[in-house]
């Protein structure tokens, strides 16, 4: 009794607790220039002194000498970068709190195909790691489910909200699935004989392979007025099948990233290759191929002993050398706020800075098929955007001073800032 009291206190305390005190921005209420600032177009370039206009949370004037509505807000932000909104990808933000306490941990629902969950049913605006992700100039995050083989449906989100359709940009934008194994786990705990694994191995395709083919004669069917009902499960997939949504494959191994090739040309889908750390392997393949490729393996050890040191750090620059259309991440939800400085690390490994820029920015957007609204600095796009002190990817220089998300000024205090302000004054 004692320890489940504790388990309830600990419990009730961690929810109690898992709630930021800062207060969503309010809409746009008048025009705001910023004036002097270093713009980083993405899609024009970059351009040195030069005044950027908002108004009703759209960017409506770039350029100097710009003719001011009546009641603009001037800020001048002389010596300092202006940045689209960065755009992270494949996320857990909002979905896990403390991973240690199973209350705060909703990344996963029950089972292994499960393509009706949506990744913003769950999603906590109140989320403590929200405001730390914002102070790094992440403004959009896409919110994708966990599990082992059919996830379900990712949703894009702003960082800045009261609840997830305050904050929704594209909700179910995409079906999840983690391709199964292909090779043997030979850590030392793994229980598995190397026959079982390939069993298991087996069977877990051999289920996708069926979910699939069920999905498609349940759309067949409707589509003929023949369905007997609704199915949630394969409703969530009908998008797939008639164009109008994308499949994210989450495959890391080059043996997985070529069957995932396969089945994708099998079924005609839009493929999102995510993760695809042995992308570099492929590169040639993949751009030939034309499929998007997001990189979640910006960071890390060389996972063979033939790798390079550096394998890690200079894929992008490889993708980026062979053609491939590629976006960076950083999967989960604390990690994600380094999504920058993974990007500049990439720069100093080979990859073209304005090339590491668009890929946390209009690479993203693009991919989702939101660059009409995001991802750059043009006139007529959402004024979603940041202000820094100094080079967003460098961890030196970086100092976000400002945000706006469609027009609305984002409130950059955060858990972190808080704590080090507080104890920066203890004796």
């Amino acid at each position: 009794m004692k320890k489940l009291m504790s388990a309830v206190l600990a419990a009730s305390f961690t929810l109690s607790a898992a709630a930021h005190d800062m207060v969503p921005g309010e809409p746009q209420q008048q025009p705001v220039l910023l004036q002097g600032g270093t713009l980083y177009t993405i899609t024009d370039g970059i351009q040195p002194q030069t005044d950027l206009l908002f108004e009703n949370g759209v960017i409506t004037a770039i350029g100097k000498n710009i003719e001011l509505p009546e009641n603009t807000r001037v800020i001048n932000i002389d010596g300092r970068h202006v940045y689209p909104g960065l755009i992270a990808m494949d996320t857990t933000l909002g979905l896990v709190e403390i991973g240690a306490v199973r209350a705060t941990d909703d990344q996963e629902e029950v089972g292994s195909i499960t393509p009706e969950v949506s990744g913003h049913t769950a999603y906590n605006p109140d989320s403590e790691v929200i405001p730390t992700v914002r102070f790094n100039g992440i403004t959009h995050a896409q919110i994708v489910p966990q599990g082992d083989l059919i996830r379900g449906r990712s949703s894009l989100l702003q960082t800045d909200g009261w609840t997830f359709e305050d904050a929704a940009e594209v909700l179910d934008m995409g079906v999840h699935l983690s391709w199964p194994r292909v090779g043997l786990n030979t850590a030392w705990w793994e229980r598995r004989s190397p026959e079982e694994q390939r069993k298991a191995n087996a069977e877990a395709l051999k289920k996708l392979h069926q979910a699939f083919t069920d999905a498609q004669a349940y759309y067949v069917a409707k589509l003929a007025g023949e369905s007997q009902g609704t199915d949630v499960r394969w409703e969530a997939m009908t998008g797939l099948f008639d164009g109008s949504s994308k499949l994210y494959i989450h495959a890391q191994d080059k043996r997985q990233i070529e069957q995932a090739l396969d089945f994708s040309r099998e079924y005609g889908f839009d493929l999102v290759l995510m993760g695809a750390r042995d992308a570099w392997r492929l590169a040639a393949e993949l751009a030939a191929a034309e499929v998007d490729v997001v990189y979640g393996a910006p960071y890390g050890l060389p996972t063979r002993h033939d790798e390079a040191y550096d394998q890690a750090y200079a894929t992008p620059a490889i993708l980026a050398q062979a053609g491939v259309n590629f976006a960076i991440s950083y999967p989960g939800y604390w990690d994600i706020r380094n999504l920058a400085f993974a990007a500049g690390n990439a720069v100093a490994y080979g990859l073209d800075q304005q090339q590491a820029l668009a890929a946390i920015t209009i690479k993203p957007a693009q991919i989702m098929g939101v660059d009409d609204k995001i991802g750059s600095l043009e006139v007529g796009k959402q004024a979603s955007l940041i202000v820094s002190g100094g080079d967003v990817m460098n961890h030196l220089s970086q100092d976000i001073e400002l945000m706006f998300i469609d027009g609305s000024a984002v409130d950059l205090n955060n858990r972190h800032n808080q704590l080090y302000q507080k104890y920066r004054q203890k004796p």
